[in-house]
């Protein structure tokens, strides 16, 4: 449970229709295997302990008599397990028949939770038996206690911050209004739905996006058990689906035609999270509702669930190429909105032959196609300096020329040594100095052309340089409209590579793109060693991939940072030890947390992602904040 980390199960035991000893059996061999897997929640299926297919046999007696002391059986059994679990069975209250969902942990039934939609249509006949469940929180007796049972009942446990769960009861997720609504309204954030879907073609796909959609509409997680192939076969098929989700995405899902366990992680912390951060989500305290306690010893969760390692990037081909169209079409549309409303007719970007000025460039001369401007107004400017090197100098000139843009080739050399001799440095001492005074010459040249020219200076640095502030300030910092402030580094590859394999026919071009990829990124700053780039970007302030991982998590969710060294310990096994992976986090919070007074006044550039670094947009952050308790936070790491 530590850093919010729950393990839940969904279960489809064997079951056989009316045989509640048989059921009730295989339930708690379950019921104990959770227990051993440390599973914290458990969800079986809807009516499980007598079968959901009985029909009308739900209206005998014998059935339901039996049913109910199995149900206090099984409270019993659990008496010693660390686990809650949700059970089905049928429930007779006031002479009314109800279908309902039992929370049953450490020996107790914490309530008693019914089904409030009932379907009689198609294939369903459960109106037949079956009534919808009251509003109003009733108690009930059951073995020597009196047990609430109603709609509105929520169960929290006091050991996990956060942990609140409810539950409802398969076709009220297909309904209009389902109960989790207001559930979630209430405060959960867990949802447990006790299912019996039959399978027909294509229903499951429509199930899973039902459960992945409910769960990221109401930021939470969604528990989904359905009743397997011990149900009667008269004339329907069940196929023992079984989904657990978190804020709209499908952590872990069994195979359709299985009995057993679909377990994962659900992320409470996660959720929270995702909430705290909407404002359009609202709680409301509502009447009626009541909250139920029950404990669980504190452990750490032992983690199955996969954390992405480049969690700005899609997994899949398909969705990589898709999104990088998509983020095309943002940064080029951005740009061609802004030349538009100014009339500039020319666009001037400094070009390095390096990654983030490539894609600026491919970006801008998108936006000159859509405005049907002559790409020739695109001034790429080659401004060699010190650490310039051949492989970067030609590749920057084959891809503006290869695009119909106008290249112009300005040294800075001499312009820099000019600077050094006024403001009295030594030509020979390689510090900041002498980096930064060739950054805001190139600038200052950009901006000069702009205006001579009558056109905006492009912007190329990216999302993962402004976290870490790697630009000079004042320097590469600025522009007058920056393309690529929302892409972070680990994602402009796939985009360079997108453009290369997917948009150009030019084999020459796509060459320069593919060797533009292979390029050790670098503000070559320094002198070349034997020809080659001797200051390497990842090797003064760590690797991108681990970086871009640390800012997602920290932004887009406020997990803390022990956390996301954990999680980035899973992520990157095998390919940073721990102690790398600890030493460039502290890197990345003692720079993201010194360097805001850039962002504080970075140019306009498009939003592409969830996350963002801009002042006026998504981090309202002050410059003189301290990066203190992040980093003590750390400390026993």
């Amino acid at each position: 449970m530590k850093n919010g980390f729950i393990k839940v199960a969904a279960i489809t035991p064997k079951v056989k229709v009316c045989d509640v000893e048989f059921n009730t059996a295989e339930i708690m061999k379950a019921m104990e295997e959770a227990n051993n897997k440390k599973i914290k929640i458990g969800v079986f299926p809807e009516l499980c302990i007598t079968g959901y297919s009985c029909r009308d046999l739900f209206l005998q007696n014998t059935l339901l008599s039996e049913a109910k002391e199995a149900l206090l059986a099984l409270a019993e059994f659990t008496l010693h397990l660390d686990s809650m679990f949700f059970v089905g069975l049928p429930f007779i209250y006031h002479s009314k028949l109800y279908n309902v969902a039992a929370a049953l942990s450490h020996g107790r039934i914490l309530g008693i939770v019914p089904k409030s939609y009932i379907p009689g249509y198609g294939e369903f006949y459960e109106t037949r038996q079956f009534t919808p469940g009251m509003n109003a929180t009733v108690l009930v007796p059951l073995g020597d206690d009196m047990v609430p049972m109603g709609r509105q009942l929520m169960f929290t446990c006091e050991e996990v911050p956060g942990l609140i769960v409810g539950a409802e009861i398969c076709e009220d997720l297909w309904a209009p209004g389902p109960p989790s609504n207001n559930l979630v309204y209430s405060g959960a954030t867990v949802i447990c739905n006790l299912s019996a879907s039959n399978e027909l073609t294509c229903k499951s796909d429509y199930r899973r996006d039902l459960v992945k959609g409910q769960s990221g509409r109401l930021f939470c997680a969604y528990i989904y058990a359905s009743a397997g192939m011990g149900e009667s076969t008269q004339d329907t098929v069940y196929s023992g689906h079984r989904i657990i989700a978190e804020n709209g995405g499908i952590l872990a899902e069994g195979d359709l035609f299985s009995e057993g366990f679909t377990v994962s992680e659900i992320d409470v912390e996660k959720i929270i999270a995702e909430r705290k951060r909407m404002n359009t989500y609202t709680q409301i305290d509502r009447e009626g509702f009541m909250q139920i306690p029950f404990y669980l010893d504190v452990e750490e969760t032992e983690l199955t669930r996969k954390f992405a390692a480049r969690p700005f990037v899609p997994e899949g081909e398909a969705q990589r190429i898709k999104r990088c169209e998509e983020i095309f079409n943002i940064q080029s549309y951005g740009l061609a909105k802004r030349l538009e409303h100014t009339g500039a007719k020319v666009a001037v970007i400094g070009v390095s032959g390096g990654l983030d000025s490539t894609q600026a460039l491919l970006v801008t001369a998108r936006a000159f196609d859509i405005l049907n401007i002559d790409k020739s107004g695109i001034i790429a400017v080659t401004m060699p300096g010190f650490g310039t090197t051949s492989r970067t100098k030609s590749n920057a000139t084959v891809l503006a020329e290869g695009l119909g843009a106008t290249v112009k080739e300005i040294s800075i050399d001499e312009a820099v040594r000019v600077h050094f001799k006024d403001i009295e440095h030594d030509e020979s001492v390689h510090d900041v100095t002498y980096e930064n005074s060739q950054a805001r010459e190139r600038t200052q040249i950009l901006m000069d052309l702009a205006n001579k020219k009558g056109g905006l200076v492009i912007g190329t640095g990216d999302l993962s340089e402004l976290a870490l502030g790697w630009a000079t300030y004042n320097g590469d910092h600025m522009s007058m409209y920056g393309v690529n402030v929302g892409v972070p580094k680990t994602l402009i590859r796939y985009l360079v590579s997108y453009y290369a394999e997917c948009v150009t026919n030019d084999e020459k071009l796509k060459g320069v793109l593919i060797d533009v990829i292979d390029t050790p990124v670098s503000p070559e700053l320094l002198p070349p060693e034997d020809g080659n780039i001797s200051q390497k970007t990842e090797e003064l302030v760590g690797p991108y991939e681990l970086h871009d991982f640390f800012l997602y998590n920290m932004l887009r969710f406020g997990f803390s940072p022990s956390k996301i060294y954990r999680m980035a310990t899973m992520s990157f096994n095998g390919v940073f030890d721990k102690e790398t992976i600890l030493k460039w986090e502290k890197t990345f919070y003692k720079r993201f947390f010194s360097q805001q007074f850039k962002r504080s006044c970075m140019p306009d550039g498009p939003k592409v992602g969830t996350v963002s670094l801009s002042p006026r947009g998504d981090l309202r952050m002050p410059s003189d904040a301290v990066s203190t308790l992040w980093l003590r936070d750390l400390e026993d790491i």
